[in-house]
């Protein structure tokens, strides 16, 4: 064991003792050194067999890289350095950036490292939770040594190893597990924080080791090699083929179909998960898809809890977008297509109806589906597919059947509902397991399939840009020429009192299903100003939207070429209209249920003396056995809230990655790039700021966002500039409002991008061109 010294002393102690990596030579001296005997330190630099080579002159700080503080970036280190002119310069600029005079501050001097392929930092344990893994930051394309700590990349990578993993590493990053666990045992700790690079020969270097500062415990080895050795058998079984489901083999992702991610994060507590299950991917959202003319997957659940982790299994949830009538071969070798081409484009995993699966007609269907010759598919196979999604789209399209209106007519009878339950004399128990089967039966069974339709309009509507019919911008301002609920809380902000208001808007919270996230209505001085003047909340004016005579003969000629609504462009765009604004009108009234439920909940907790807090622990179907037995509530409720406690606890120091394409990846993964979705076709530059920042803050700012449900509305009456979103698909609510309000936006960045930026001052974003980029 050694211990840990000043930057400077702790390499050179390793220099002789590593043998995973080479620690380069060094001339070290102290700030008093080089006060009065500055000479004699250039004359021994002269003498060394590396000097003239281009050198970095780096900060060793008496207090630096100490176990109380890390002081990590605080100080100056120069690169590049050539010639005694310039060390010079470079060493007083370190020595004056210490900004006191202690003689007993370190300075060094090391050769630079020519040829970096890769360069980034590691640590022992996962430093914001203390999971058993080792996380890799680095850059491999740059060939810069500082690219990860400067913060000046734009091509950070992130790799997590378990240490408990009974699989290699992968190449090269395997050198650097190797060498974190020598260091471990050198340092006789997991606490420790490295800097490293790989040069193109493939050697390893090590720069620094500092010790990891950890605001929490560390987690039991043990404990999580087991959590995770049960995941990595459920996934491996996920591999066999699957009785009444098309497809060889599934992957599971945290943001395809129903993106759970963005409702309710990836690591949501037990109460808002069950309910999440129980309103929506048991079952709800399988009937109402095979009633808009898919294939029946009913009974299988499409959400799978792997770690308390919400991920969609992909197999089930692309079997549901397969047209009913579509013949078993061609379901089966569209199925195993579908799925190999989301593992080859992991980016794709929260836009896959937009990028991998056929699941609806559009107008440039026979141009989407060419590249299916490239995989096999027959010409036949093509036609039939075709003819499947068209008959599928004119079964949704066509008012006949009344399949929106219908949707529509049960959300309406949901407010009613609502309405005689909340004043009937029944117990809480009751209140609460009829709120959630009526919001069941009439709230997200219709939003599912008033969803459905709002997907496949939004999928029609970018068809004709893509066949020139409509442009960018005709597509723009017809999105928000749409009059959602969403519109209409910015109007009524500006316009009602607080208490006219809140009557309207007050059910609503961010994190639809969170009982800790106080409703409007219960903290509205925490999301809204209704004392100060809302000037600057003023409704901004829409943009006009209208076809012209060319455009509306060319859409009739194609409804017309493909037997859709007998040529009537006034009916497709009144489903586009009915379709899309009716998603955000069901959601919106199927909340109400939903928080009056999570309402009355945190009041029965409550009555046991169970805390809100306490109450997210535990699963909703708790109120299912009460209401149907005579049971202990009481007891009920603690076991449920210990239980659940007990495995979130587990949950917060694990680490899987948004898309598990095999079961190694239960073990080591790295964060995949993610295709960013921009929204609108504008620019900003601006701050950025985050939401529990104040008011003003946020006023004018670009606010970063993990991820947002409709609860997350008030932040549109903050006067925002643009919006970034960890989390989040192209057809997202957020991606919708931003759109109807002309606010540049970024969705769906994925948590590199999102660190990565949000650690900005100042950023600048091109919706158009598609760029992102760092100004300060």
């Amino acid at each position: 064991m050694i211990l840990f010294g000043t930057k400077s002393e702790t390499l050179e102690r390793l220099e002789r003792l590593v043998k995973c990596a080479i620690v380069l030579p060094q001339l070290q001296f102290t700030a008093y050194e080089w006060r009065y005997r500055q000479s004699d330190i250039l004359n021994s630099l002269k003498q060394l067999s590396w000097s003239g080579a281009p050198l970095i002159v780096r900060s060793s700080a008496a207090w630096e890289d100490g176990i109380a503080a890390s002081y990590a970036g605080r100080y100056d280190s120069v690169l590049d350095v050539n010639g005694e002119s310039e060390a010079i310069q470079a060493v007083n600029r370190v020595l004056a950036s210490y900004q006191d005079e202690d003689p007993i501050h370190h300075v060094f001097i090391q050769p630079m490292l020519p040829y970096v392929a890769i360069s980034g930092v590691a640590f022992g344990v996962n430093p914001n939770n203390g999971g058993n893994y080792i996380v890799i930051n680095y850059d491999d394309v740059s060939g810069a040594t500082d690219a990860v700590t400067s913060g000046t990349t734009n091509h950070l990578k992130t790799y997590h190893y378990f240490k408990g993993s009974p699989l290699p590493a992968v190449r090269p990053l395997d050198q650097i597990i190797d060498l974190m666990d020598e260091l471990e045992h050198i340092f006789e700790t997991p606490r420790l924080d490295i800097e490293f690079a790989v040069d193109k020969s493939g050697k390893l270097y090590l720069f620094q080791v500092r010790p990891l500062l950890l605001s929490c415990d560390l987690a039991s080895l043990d404990h999580q090699s087991a959590i995770l050795k049960r995941i990595y058998d459920k996934v491996g079984q996920g591999q066999a083929r699957q009785p009444y489901l098309y497809g060889h083999k599934t992957v599971y992702g945290v943001m395809p179909d129903w993106n759970p991610a963005e409702i309710i994060g990836i690591r949501p507590r037990p109460l808002a998960l069950s309910l999440y299950k129980e309103l929506v991917t048991d079952s709800i959202w399988a009937y109402q898809r095979s009633r808009y003319g898919y294939k029946n997957v009913r009974s299988f659940p499409l959400l799978i809890d792997l770690g308390g982790f919400p991920y969609i299994d992909v197999r089930v949830s692309f079997n549901s977008f397969l047209p009913k009538e579509l013949d078993a071969e061609l379901s089966e070798k569209l199925l195993n297509y579908y799925m190999q081409s989301l593992i080859d484009n992991p980016q794709n995993h929260d836009k896959v109806e937009f990028e991998i699966i056929f699941s609806c007609f559009t107008f440039d269907l026979d141009i989407r589906l060419e590249i299916l010759y490239e995989h096999g598919f027959t010409k036949p196979e093509l036609k039939q597919l075709s003819l499947c999604l068209k008959d599928l789209t004119n079964h949704i399209v066509c008012t006949e059947n009344g399949l929106l209106q219908n949707d529509l007519s049960k959300i309406n009878e949901l407010e009613a509902r609502r309405s005689e339950l909340l004043d009937s004399s029944i117990d809480k128990v009751s209140k609460i397991y009829w709120l959630l089967e009526d919001c069941k039966r009439y709230g997200t069974l219709p939003f599912a399939g008033l969803a459905r339709g709002g997907f496949v309009a939004v999928q029609m509507l970018r068809s004709l840009v893509s066949i020139g019919i409509l442009s960018e911008s005709d597509y723009h301002h017809y999105m928000s020429s749409l009059e959602t609920v969403s519109t209409q809380i910015s109007i009524d902000y500006a316009q009602l009192d607080m208490e006219e208001f809140l009557a309207k808007y007050g059910h609503l919270r961010p994190g639809t299903y969170e009982i800790c996230s106080p409703r409007y209505d219960e903290a509205p001085d925490q999301y809204f100003e209704f004392s100060s003047s809302r000037e600057l909340n003023r409704v901004i004016e829409k943009p006009s939207f209208f076809l012209s005579l060319a455009q509306y003969k060319r859409i009739q000629a194609l409804l017309t070429e493909h037997g859709l609504l007998e040529g009537n462009v006034l009916g497709l765009f009144d489903f586009f209209k009915t379709a899309i604004e009716g998603r955000e009108y069901s959601k919106f009234v199927f909340t109400k249920s939903l928080s009056e439920a999570i309402r009355l909940f945190g009041q029965l907790a409550e009555e046991y003396g169970i805390s809100k807090e306490e109450a997210s622990f535990a699963n909703i179907e708790v109120i299912k056995r009460a209401y149907e037995s005579d049971c202990d509530i009481q007891g009920l409720l603690l076991d449920s809230v210990k239980a659940g406690k007990q495995r979130y606890e587990a949950t917060l120091q694990l680490e899987l990655p948004p898309l598990i394409t095999e079961p190694a990846n239960v073990w080591f993964f790295s964060q995949p790039e993610l295709e960013p979705n921009f929204i609108t076709m504008n620019q900003v530059t601006s701050k950025i700021a985050f939401s529990h920042e104040d008011h003003e803050s946020l006023r004018g700012s670009i606010l970063f966002l993990p991820s947002a449900d409709p609860g997350y509305d008030w932040i549109f009456s903050k006067g925002i500039a643009g919006l970034v979103t960890m989390y989040g698909g192209v057809n997202s609510h957020m991606a919708i409002r931003a759109g109807e309000l002309s606010i540049p936006a970024v969705i769906g960045v994925g948590e590199n991008l999102y660190n990565h930026y949000g650690n900005a001052k100042m950023l600048a974003i091109d919706c158009a061109g598609k760029n992102m980029r760092i100004i300060q």
